[in-house]
């Protein structure tokens, strides 16, 4: 029985790679794509794969990649993940590579999550001979906002190796607060649900020196959003936090006319199963009966997003002790993270782990860098190596459990 290749192993072999991931990665940046249709960003994609000889199809309704590396004995399959679209952003970072194209930017580092999972790609079919079991690799569109995990889903990528996955392993790189090097993560809920609520008041127009004469939707809608507060703090479990964030609150075209409507928008996260259930409800029935208190009617339309991202314990685990084996530092998530992603689905349908990876530029102070989704974000190609070597290593570490 041929010898599993040693983690530490595997991080040196990465690290040969890194000049070859950093000019992919620049690549990527330069081209970025929004949403489901991301053809520019497939086809580089498929150029990287095409070398390494492996089954390969793309998505019938969005522009995703499903590779298949094979080990030469049976055994289960696992998937490793890397999301591919950008962002509505205007680059500012300053970078060599910056983005040609005007009002987008891989501002969240998912330019790197595609080439780190190019070089898992490489370290893997380099070690088909050393595998029992299969590895599949799901490069995803649509990941902010756009539900591209779940379309992939929908399409089988599950069960793109010809039988269910036993587990599924993904991370993401970000560009403050961790160092290159060290690599987070919690068991259990780690990152929140995400929802929308969409909130119409419904008055009757007039004249703004004569309010009693109509039926002004502005002060409604303004009691809306602070008894939106009131509900997740006062009927909910301080235990099991719930936010609320109202981004958004229009009305009127100039000061004296009272306007027929009100609107706003709210971003809603919650961190278990049961408070992403419950709370619609609660939100929904406190807009409207505010509403009805004043005489007034309200449409409340409750949009359900990404859900609760859980993370196995054994999985967890698992990530933790395979970070260590490389020679990278681990350390536990100290809270939450109050941003979704939708890996979820695919943890809610299989076990697995997601992590974060430092990805902070050597020449700032993690403190103190510009955070993912800014317009001056940048990342140290640095990681991209830890990055290929840790995927790679999980999904050998797990095939070798059989």
């Amino acid at each position: 029985m041929p010898t599993p290749t040693p983690p530490a192993d595997l991080l040196r072999s990465a690290a040969a790679l890194a000049p070859e991931l950093a000019r992919l990665r620049h690549d990527l940046h330069r081209v970025p794509e929004i949403g489901l249709d991301l053809p520019d960003t497939q086809a580089l994609v498929l150029a990287a794969l095409e070398p390494l000889g492996l089954e390969v199809t793309t998505g019938r309704g969005l522009s995703s990649v499903t590779a298949v590396i094979r080990g030469a004995r049976p055994g289960p399959a696992v998937l490793l993940r890397g999301d591919m679209d950008a962002l509505p952003v205007t680059e500012e970072s300053g970078e060599p590579f910056t983005s040609e194209r005007p009002g987008v930017m891989h501002a969240c580092g998912h330019d790197l999550h595609v080439a780190g999972l190019i070089g898992a790609a490489r370290l893997l079919a380099e070690r088909r001979a050393d595998m029992a079991g299969s590895v599949v690799l799901m490069f995803q569109p649509g990941e902010e906002g756009y539900h591209g995990a779940r379309h992939m889903i929908e399409e089988g990528v599950l069960d793109a190796a010809g039988e269910r996955v036993v587990a599924a392993y993904g991370l993401h790189v970000v560009s403050a607060e961790v160092p290159v090097g060290v690599v987070t993560g919690r068991a259990g809920t780690y990152y929140a649900a995400s929802d929308q609520l969409f909130v119409t008041v419904h008055g009757r127009g007039g004249h703004g020196s004569m309010p009693h004469l109509a039926a002004d939707p502005v002060p409604i809608a303004a009691e809306i959003v602070l008894a939106l507060q009131n509900v997740v703090t006062r009927q909910w479990d301080a235990q099991d936090p719930v936010v609320v964030t109202v981004g958004k609150i229009a009305a009127g075209t100039i000061d004296n006319v009272i306007p027929a409507t009100a609107e706003l928008a709210a971003t809603v996260r919650t961190f278990s199963r049961e408070a992403w259930a419950a709370v619609p409800d609660l939100l929904v029935r406190a807009v409207e009966h505010i509403a009805a208190a004043h005489g007034m009617t309200a449409t409340a339309d409750y949009v359900r997003g990404y859900p609760v991202l859980v993370n196995d314990d054994g999985e967890t685990a698992r990530a933790a002790r395979v970070t260590e084996e490389l020679g990278l530092a681990w350390m536990d998530a100290p809270q939450r993270i109050t941003g979704s992603e939708d890996f979820s689905y695919v943890l809610e349908e299989v076990p697995g782990a997601y992590v974060s990876l430092g990805a902070t530029p050597l020449d700032v102070e993690p403190a103190g860098a510009p955070y993912n989704h800014s317009a001056q974000a940048r990342f140290a190609d640095e990681a991209l190596p830890q990055g290929a070597a840790l995927l790679a290593a999980l999904a050998l570490d797990r095939l070798a459990q059989g």
